[in-house]
């Protein structure tokens, strides 16, 4: 599974429609509205590169409202959730 992060700019008067529509699209896991120097950040989760190609040039940035996207492709994630369930793996819940 490759993990990437797209960080957004957005129209201000379009940015929840925006925000919504992206979260409708394949491949979004999530979408977060946030403070700072951008508008958006989505998550996206897919199987092949190739798919990205598809999702942020081909499907988000054609989203109205959109203005600009910076890509960000994850490599390895040191989550505490992963660790918990790495270590959880083989052990019953009482």
């Amino acid at each position: 599974m490759i993990t990437a992060i797209v960080l957004i700019q957005t129209a201000a008067d379009r940015l929840a429609e925006a925000a919504q529509e992206i979260a409708d699209l394949d491949g979004v896991d999530e979408v977060y509205s946030c403070a700072g120097d951008v508008d958006l950040i989505a998550i996206l989760r897919v199987s092949k590169h190739e798919d990205l190609a598809d999702i942020v040039p081909g499907r988000i940035n054609k989203v109205e409202g959109v203005l600009d996207t910076d890509t960000h492709i994850a490599f390895r994630s040191y989550s505490r959730r992963d660790t918990e369930a790495a270590f959880s793996i083989g052990l019953d819940e009482q």
